[in-house]
């Protein structure tokens, strides 16, 4: 064999060997199975709506289940990392384990695009980035609503977990600025079969509204407990709740219930001049077309923000580095905090050093359960 034959076939083996290694790996870990499955499906369905490339790079992705477990969220991160060289991490759905996966985010310096609202001590978010609202931002407009409705107290039902806690603590937080007293708190696991000692519990103080903190249609259980046992009050369900397995489960006992969630959930209603109004539209036909009217919720809408973050970070992070190094997942962390507004179907996300939150009130929208959906109140 000749010199300029063997230049040859080495040049063209290095370059076999960089295109192979050039690929953008998403790795992804969702609560497909266990107490928070209802949140993990449509997540997974997205996935299979991601483009073949972003930035002319091939996109690989593996999906794997956490089985709503913080261990398994913590064990899919590590192996996304170590085995699947991932370049970034989208998930978990579910807060324990998008906690699980936020610890081996960070000490591998990983970004991860985190599908439950997860809060982290300072520090411990570094490469955490949020894809649904704050739970803090939620609150606030919950608080708000009650203000306006003229509830002047209320209690908590909600899970005994760090979804539930966080939501516990700003709700004490802002309804103390807004005069409102907190008249009873009980709580329960995701795996409990029954409520009804707590609602009884609930009940006895009489409050005005009941806040119920819950998934999914897990969010279905203390809100039957409660009617069920004659209350008449108003119930508020959180953004994870508010999504059409509410209204098919719940029947008449959900009837008139009112929840903040983002954009997405009732797109149709937004004003035209909403700036995502448009984006949520596209996305919902594009999902139904594939998985059937109805289908989409906001955990869909979730992941498909974090398709639109990912095809503007993506090719401001290639002019600085090459996918597969840690070079490369710093300068997609930088160009996630530096590249400004993107509008997702949940609002318009514009993350920075200080704030991987990224949304504000657009992000936020009050409805209301009415004959089986959800219709927007002024």
């Amino acid at each position: 064999m000749n010199i300029q034959r063997r230049m040859a076939l080495l040049a063209a083996a290095a370059l076999a060997a960089f295109s192979a290694h050039a690929e953008i790996v998403i790795g992804a870990s969702f609560s497909i199975t266990g107490p928070a499955a209802a949140l993990g499906i449509a997540p997974r369905n997205t996935m299979q709506l991601f483009p073949e490339q972003i930035g002319g790079e091939k996109l690989r992705i593996v999906v794997l289940d956490d089985a709503t477990d913080s261990t398994g969220g913590a064990r899919n991160a590590q192996r996304l990392i170590t085995e699947e060289k991932a370049d970034l991490i989208i998930g978990s759905t579910a807060s324990p384990p998008a906690l699980g996966i936020a610890e081996v985010a960070l000490l591998s310096q990983t970004v991860q695009l985190a599908a439950a609202p997860i809060e982290l001590a300072d520090g411990r978010d570094s490469f955490t980035f949020r894809l649904p609202q704050g739970i803090a931002l939620m609150a606030e407009g919950t608080v708000e609503q009650m203000k306006k409705s003229g509830i002047k107290t209320f209690a908590f039902m909600g899970y005994s977990d760090a979804y539930g806690e966080s939501w516990l603590r700003e709700m004490k937080r802002y309804a103390d600025k807004a005069g409102i007293r907190l008249v009873g708190t009980e709580r329960f696991s995701r795996t409990d079969m029954t409520v009804v000692s707590q609602a009884l519990k609930v009940l006895a103080g009489n409050p005005d509204a009941v806040l119920v903190v819950a998934s999914g249609s897990g969010a279905v259980m203390p809100q039957k407990a409660l009617v069920e046992r004659g209350y008449r009050g108003k119930v508020y369900q959180t953004y994870s709740a508010v999504a059409p397995d509410l209204l098919r489960m719940g029947g008449k006992d959900v009837e008139g219930t009112l929840g903040l969630s983002g954009p997405a959930v009732a797109a149709d209603q937004l004003p035209d001049t909403h700036p995502s109004k448009k984006v949520a539209l596209d996305f919902i036909r594009l999902y139904e077309s594939k998985f059937g009217a109805g289908s989409y919720n906001q955990f869909a809408a979730n992941i498909w923000g974090a398709k639109l973050l990912l095809d503007k970070a993506i090719p401001i992070a290639l002019k600085q580095a090459r996918p597969g190094t840690p070079a490369f997942r710093l300068a997609l962390k930088d160009a996630l905090e530096t590249m400004g507004e993107v509008l997702v179907p949940q609002g318009v996300l514009r993350y920075s050093t200080s704030d991987h939150y990224g949304y504000d009130g657009r992000a936020r929208f009050v409805l209301s359960a009415q004959g089986g959906v959800w219709r927007g109140v002024n």
